[in-house]
């Protein structure tokens, strides 16, 4: 899995969106999520923050230079960060809700760990307790089928180059930094799949969910041709 450890040090001056994390709290607190809450992958924690204003979260990530950024963050002290894998979850107890989001999810790349993802999700949540979650949609598949590229400079004279491609089911980000006043040249490749949505939905089943909500791009666009699809699921 990919674990940022240069684009961590870059990610909200790339993608930050603060609108965006926004709608994420809205569409989260719409299911009124309870008082616990554990979010994998929180990266940068710009969602993290926010959900800390009302809830007691804990928080992990894989990479350690998003968890730096994450904790520089206005509600860092009332967070408890992790820094492992969001497939291993042993140490945790159980909470009323966990989440996954911003497409943190399709890192997942066999069908098995998916499997064992949701079935691990669902032994960590209380009683009626909520997954919330994103995944990719088929319409990411065919915005990449043309390779995509972007450029930039940071702050600190570091500049980008940022690629993306799809090819069959999976989407490849590949990231170069060029460091400002040496000849260094840092790379980091991600690699993502992307899922069918019955196939999601069967596997949510499988694993002791309900489905109570699946709506494409903050429910603004149908599920066909959204980009993403979000996904709440109860634990039955």
């Amino acid at each position: 899995m990919a674990q940022y450890e240069t684009l961590g040090h870059y990610y909200d001056a790339l993608v930050g969106d603060d609108h965006a994390c926004d709608q994420w709290v809205d569409w989260i607190e719409s299911f009124h999520p309870g008082k616990t809450f554990l979010e994998l992958a929180c990266g940068s924690g710009e969602i993290t923050a926010r959900l800390a204003k009302n809830h007691q979260v804990s928080a992990l990530d894989l990479s350690a230079s998003m968890l730096e950024a994450a904790k520089t963050k206005e509600e860092a002290n009332q967070i408890e960060f992790f820094l492992q894998d969001m497939r291993n979850l042993a140490n945790f107890g159980q909470f009323d809700t966990i989440g996954c989001f911003c497409d943190s999810f399709n890192y997942l790349i066999e069908e098995a760990e998916v499997q064992d993802f949701f079935k691990q999700i669902h032994d960590h949540l209380n009683e009626n307790g909520l997954f919330l979650f994103d995944s990719h949609g088929n319409e990411r598949l065919q915005e990449f089928a043309d390779e995509y590229e972007e450029a930039g400079t940071f702050d600190d004279g570091t500049q980008v180059q940022w690629v993306i491609s799809a090819e069959g089911d999976l989407i490849y980000q590949d990231f170069a930094f060029f460091l400002n006043g040496t000849s260094g040249v840092i790379q980091e490749h991600h690699l993502q799949r992307v899922y069918p949505l019955e196939k999601l939905l069967a596997w949510l089943d499988q694993a002791g969910f309900e489905v109570i909500s699946c709506v494409g791009d903050f429910g603004l666009e149908p599920l066909e041709t959204c980009e993403k699809y979000f996904i709440a699921a109860r634990k039955i």
